[in-house]
């Protein structure tokens, strides 16, 4: 790769993986981005056109050529993007922060599904066992874009940590996400618990979400 395209990818330990239309500047994944000065959003990515494969080949760039194991910090279908690109570079994954991730079952190798017989789903082209780095789902209970049920299977197949965080949406700026000091909290209490070799944290102090009066109470899966 030439010393140009290299230079694209500034030194960076946590990767900001947003979901299908992007983060907005008022989104929390963009609050967060100026909270963290190590952080980078993945970029080479068109967010209107949510193809698994192109999102993959941009995030294994960005973990590739990050100075160390990163951490990623995805947001719907983000999280199946990013859990797909860094299964396949377990070493240069640190851990991820998987916030209401997408149910595969919306998207198809093309993208969006527009109905459920548009296209197969992109089910098949995600990791089917247990990752080979530490992940924490932050989940909520009526998100229109996975249901709870769904939630728990895939946790169970990835081996994930799962917090509940109430009946708030879709966890993005439209659901009352925008700055999110619960979700940063939670990131640092996760990585203080994987440097200590604790494994996903299990004793994160309930807080109200930025919504109002939802509590982040993790649960393991098995």
């Amino acid at each position: 790769m030439s010393s140009s395209k290299i230079a694209a990818f500034p030194p960076h330990s946590t990767l900001i993986i947003p979901g299908f239309q992007g983060s907005g500047p008022g989104h929390w994944q963009s609050w967060l981005e100026r909270q963290l000065p190590d952080a980078r959003r993945v970029s080479g990515i068109d967010w209107g056109a949510p193809v698994l494969a192109n999102w993959v080949d941009s995030i294994r760039l960005a973990i590739q050529y990050a100075p160390k194991p990163v951490w990623l910090v995805a947001h719907s279908f983000g999280c199946l993007a990013a859990v797909t690109a860094g299964n396949a570079l377990t070493s240069r994954v640190a851990g991820a922060l998987l916030v209401a991730p997408g149910d595969p079952d919306r998207f198809s190798a093309r993208g969006l599904r527009e109905s459920e017989t548009s296209g197969d789903s992109i089910e098949s082209d995600l990791p089917r066992d247990l990752l080979g780095f530490p992940s924490l789902i932050v989940a909520s209970g009526d998100d229109p874009w996975m249901r709870p049920a769904r939630v728990a299977y895939w946790a169970d197949r990835w081996g994930s940590t799962v917090v509940n965080a109430g009946k708030v949406g879709h966890l993005n700026e439209a659901s009352g996400f925008g700055p999110w000091p619960e979700g940063l909290a939670l990131l640092k209490s996760f990585q203080e618990s994987q440097s200590r070799g604790l494994g996903a944290p299990v004793h994160i102090q309930p807080a109200a979400a930025s919504r109002g009066g939802a509590g982040l109470e993790p649960r393991r899966t098995a």
